[in-house]
C-alpha cells in the first residue's frame, strides 16, 4: 500500500489516480482545505491516519469504504506519526536558562500523562489503544529507516557517566562505525546509549570536536550521586550546550544518521538528544524485542548492569535458533567487567561453544578490535541453517 506524507503528494495522486486505484494510506497531513477534492471520490480500503478532517468529509471517507483514525483530544500524544521524533521535537519547551528545564519539555509532559493515564494497566481500553496506535506508526517509521541499511546496535548500562572512558569510547566507535556507512542505534537512553548517538553525531566533523564535545559534558554539580548522572538537573543542559555549538546542517545530518528507540516506561529518564532519529514506544516489550532484531550487522555490549545481561543473552538465543535467518556477531566490550564484575562471558562461550555463531563472540578492551571484526563480518556467509 502506497504511503502519503506529503501534501503534494495527496494532491498528485487525487489528480492523476483513477476511480478503483490501488487504496492508499494518507498520514499526518492537515486535509481540512481539501474538503472537495476527498468528496469527490470514493475511498474503498483507503486509510487516513492522524489526519485533520472536515467532519462531513471524514463521514464520506467511512461511507464510501474508508477508514479513518483522527488523533484523539485525550492526549499530549499523535495517535499516528508520519515520521520518528527528533530531539528539538521531544525537547520542545525546554527552558536552558531554567534550573526545571526538561520539566518543561514536551517529552516530560507526556511522561507525567502516562503515570496519570496508567502505566502499567490503563483503566480506559481508550488510552491502551492510542497508545498501541501510537507505538504502530513507530515500528513503521523504524522500518523504513533501516531498510536495506548495515546496522549495529550499542547496549550498556544507562548508569555509565559521561566521564568514564568507556563512555568515549562508545562515542569513538559509533563515530568510526557511522562513517562507515552502518546506522548505529541504540535504547535510546542515557549513559552508553547517549554516546553512541554522541559518536555518530560526530561523524561528519573534525576529530578534536567530538573530544571538545565530551570535556563539555564531563563536569557534574557537587554532590551529585553516582551511577545516577541522568538524573543531574543540568543533564540536557550540558547536551543543548553541546547541540548549540557543534550544530549539523541537512546535509551533516544524514552523514550523522542514528537510531534512539527509548520508551516513556523509564520515562524518568531523559531520551539520548544526540540522535538524529528518535522511536519512542510506549509498550517496552515492543521496544525491547525489535531493538536485538534490528541489529542485524552486530551487537556491541558496553559495560552494563541487570538490563544489558539480560539483552546478552536475548541475542544469543537469537543466534542459538537462527530467528533472524543468519547469526551475527555479539561483542562484549570491556574484559574485566563481562569475566569479573558480571561474569556473563564464561557461560556465553561455554553455551556457544560447537554453535555456528560461536566464532562471532568477541571479548575485548580494544576499540579497533570491535571495529575490525564488525566490518569483516559478511551476512551471507553466516546464513543460519
Amino acid at each position: 500500500m502506497q504511503e502519503i506524507d506529503r501534501l503534494s503528494d495527496f494532491e498528485s495522486w487525487c489528480l492523476t489516480s483513477s476511480e478503483g486505484a490501488p487504496a492508499i494510506a494518507v498520514e499526518a497531513l492537515d486535509l481540512r482545505a481539501h474538503s472537495a477534492l476527498l468528496l469527490a471520490r470514493r475511498w474503498l480500503d483507503c486509510l487516513f491516519l492522524g489526519c485533520d478532517i472536515e467532519a462531513a468529509a471524514a463521514g464520506h471517507i467511512v461511507s464510501s469504504g474508508g477508514v479513518v483514525l483522527p488523533n484523539l483530544q485525550a492526549f499530549l500524544f499523535p495517535v499516528h506519526r508520519s515520521k520518528l521524533y527528533d530531539a528539538e521535537e521531544l525537547f520542545a519547551g525546554f527552558d536552558p536558562t531554567a534550573r526545571d528545564g526538561y520539566g518543561k519539555t514536551w517529552d516530560d509532559r507526556v511522561y507525567r500523562q502516562y503515570l496519570a493515564q496508567g502505566k502499567d494497566q490503563p483503566a480506559s481500553i481508550q488510552v491502551t489503544l492510542a497508545r498501541r496506535l501510537h507505538d504502530h506508526s513507530i515500528t513503521d517509521g523504524i522500518n523504513e529507516l533501516v531498510a536495506g541499511r548495515k546496522v549495529v546496535a550499542v547496549m550498556g548500562g544507562h548508569a555509565m557517566e559521561r566521564r568514564d572512558p568507556f563512555y568515549a569510547s562508545v562515542a569513538r566507535i559509533a563515530r568510526r562505525l557511522t562513517r562507515e556507512g552502518y546506522l548505529t542505534l541504540s535504547g535510546g537512553g542515557p549513559g552508553a546509549m547517549e554516546a553512541t548517538h554522541l559518536g555518530a553525531w560526530f561523524a561528519p566533523r573534525p576529530d578534536v570536536e567530538l573530544d571538545e564535545a565530551l570535556a563539555m559534558l564531563a563536569p557534574r554539580p557537587t554532590g551529585a550521586a553516582a551511577g545516577m548522572e541522568y538524573a543531574d538537573w543540568d543533564w540536557l543542559h550540558r547536551a543543548w550546550r553541546v547541540l548549540q555549538r557543534f550544530p549539523l546542517d541537512a546535509e551533516e545530518r544524514v552523514a550523522a544518521t542514528s537510531l534512539g528507540i527509548p520508551t516513556w516506561l523509564y520515562g524518568h529518564e531523559p531520551p539520548a538528544p544526540f540522535a538524529t532519529h528518535i522511536g519512542k514506544y510506549f509498550a517496552n516489550s515492543v521496544r525491547e524485542d525489535g531493538l536485538l532484531a534490528l541489529a542485524v550487522d552486530g551487537v556491541i555490549f558496553a559495560p552494563g548492569s541487570a538490563g544489558t545481561t539480560q539483552e546478552i543473552f536475548q541475542d544469543a538465543t537469537q543466534n542459538h535458533y537462527g530467528t533472524a535467518g543468519f547469526y551475527s556477531p555479539m561483542i562484549l566490550f570491556g574484559r574485566q567487567h563481562w569475566t569479573e564484575r558480571r561474569p556473563v562471558w564464561p557461560l556465553l562461550e561455554h553455551v556457544a561453544a560447537g554453535k555456528a555463531y560461536g566464532e562471532l563472540l568477541v571479548l575485548t578492551d580494544d576499540e579497533d578490535e570491535v571495529v575490525r571484526h564488525l566490518l569483516a563480518y559478511r551476512r551471507d556467509q553466516h546464513v543460519a541453517r
